[in-house]
């Protein structure tokens, strides 16, 4: 064992503890599967991250992610809690506005947003989505005490790591869920909730263009308010019953949203409010197609681990 670089840090908000929390180890070098899996379980949170130095020559820096039940080969908030990390340790990427991270699932792009303090965005991976089976969703619905007229739409969603996602009505059914997380884990399935926060404006908004939709949702971005989806994430089946918030599923959700003409091309997530945060979720469809999924993180804890 020996010392090595530590940081916690608070993904998807600007005020610490509100947002989801991500233990970085920011040399994660001859560290073997076992041990970085005893250390994720240690920590407790929904993951834990470990940056190693890049096998491809086009990444920056590489990155395993571990859950306290097992390893993913993506995930979102990790990607952008481990950037947020690398980038404070004083790295510098080699192409100038964007850095390469290399995880199991492949290359992912980061790029920052806004002001200097704006937050990272990642590019969402591609997505391959699927109608679940009608057993296994009526599982999930009795899992969730829904009725299925309550469920406007489902998909099977895998950007990397797999959810069940479902639609609701509208976002004060999604809060108001009281999930069996015994039988969700019995299920075998992550399963991620959404519900639109404002139809009327979310209405008016699809169909427009990326830089209408700016100016439409100008004001409003810079409110607390103002978050068109309401998401929450129930992951029992790899030890977490409810992630705080969460940037795969967000990502698969707004692939897959956009695209129906369900949400508009720009708008904002809220996740964590039934757990006690309140964490924020930017997504864009750019004019490539591409969906950028960015949030703002703050270091909360840094320092040194002996592993």
């Amino acid at each position: 064992m020996r010392s090595r670089d530590f940081k916690q840090v608070d993904v998807f908000t600007d005020a610490p503890y509100l947002g989801n929390p991500l233990a970085v180890v920011l040399d994660g070098g001859d560290l073997d599967d076992e041990a970085m899996q005893r250390f994720a379980r240690w920590t407790n949170l929904s993951e834990t991250t470990f940056l190693l130095p890049p096998t491809d020559p086009a990444a920056d820096y590489r990155v395993r992610i571990f859950t306290p039940g097992g390893e993913l080969a993506f995930a979102g908030h990790p990607t952008l809690g481990s950037c947020h990390a690398w980038l404070a340790a004083g790295h510098t990427p080699r192409q100038r506005g964007e850095i390469v991270q290399q995880c199991q699932a492949g290359l992912v792009r980061i790029r920052k947003i806004g002001s200097p303090d704006g937050g990272l965005a990642f590019a969402a991976p591609p997505l391959r989505r699927a109608s679940p089976s009608p057993t296994v969703l009526a599982k999930v619905a009795a899992a969730l005490q829904l009725k299925s007229h309550q469920i406007l739409a489902a998909q099977t969603l895998d950007n990397g790591t797999v959810w069940l996602g479902l639609l609701l009505a509208d976002a004060d059914l999604v809060l108001a869920l009281s999930p069996d997380h015994r039988q969700l884990r019995e299920i075998g399935l992550k399963v991620g909730v959404a519900g639109i926060t404002s139809a009327q404006d979310t209405a008016l908004l699809i169909g427009r263009s990326n830089r209408e939709a700016r100016a439409f949702t100008g004001a409003a971005s810079r409110a607390r308010a103002e978050a068109q989806l309401e998401v929450r994430g129930f992951a029992a089946p790899i030890g977490v019953d409810e992630d705080p918030v969460t940037g795969s599923l967000n990502a698969s959700l707004a692939q897959w949203l956009i695209a129906d003409d369900r949400l508009p091309e720009r708008y904002v997530a809220a996740q964590g409010q039934c757990i006690g945060r309140d964490g924020r979720v930017h997504i864009e469809r750019d004019d490539d197609g591409q969906v950028w999924v960015g949030g703002r993180s703050v270091t909360c804890i840094q320092g040194s681990v002996t592993l």
